[in-house]
């Protein structure tokens, strides 16, 4: 018996998507990068400004390890701002418990971030960065709680907090 052709399809274009998703990567990676922000350094000073892990995940878009930030279990009242320019990013009044592992808010402070969509895992997905800086916080997702209906789904290493 022949092999079904709806099958030879589904797996032709399995393969031209694999073989489509470095190229669309490129496309969509850097998108935060490109552009001018008011606060812009070399990448040495950037290395120098920040730790590694801090630097691997604002400036080259890492993520850590779901459950190994402390701000995971921050509670007090306070502003969350961006590791690298110390902008303030997200009210504690925000936060909420998404069970992902990764500090998570369901709004950011008007004008702190931007976003751009991104590839880098082969779909597109929106991508969270410091409107100052440009630093890569996280991604943002459409199943967060009222009354936004957003995750801004954050990395710790990019984030501080600021107690009050």
């Amino acid at each position: 018996m022949p092999p079904d052709p709806l099958s030879r399809r589904h797996v032709l274009a399995l393969l031209a998507a694999t073989a489509a998703a470095p190229a669309l990567a490129a496309c969509g990676s850097g998108t935060a990068e490109a552009k001018a922000y008011p606060v812009a350094y070399s990448e040495a000073e950037w290395r120098r400004r920040l730790t590694p892990a801090q630097f691997r995940v604002l400036r080259q878009k890492d993520t850590e390890p779901p459950g190994s930030s402390p701000l995971l279990r921050e509670h007090r009242r306070g502003t969350f701002c961006c590791a690298a320019d110390g902008s303030a990013l997200f009210s504690s009044a925000t936060k909420f418990e998404s069970g992902t592992g990764w500090p998570s808010f369901w709004q950011p402070l008007p004008g702190a971030v931007q976003t751009a969509v991104d590839y880098e895992v082969g779909y597109p997905r929106t991508e969270v960065h410091c409107a100052r800086c440009g630093g890569h916080l996280g991604h943002v997702f459409n199943d967060g709680p009222r009354p936004t209906g957003k995750r801004y789904c954050m990395n710790g290493d990019a984030l501080t907090f600021r107690a009050g």
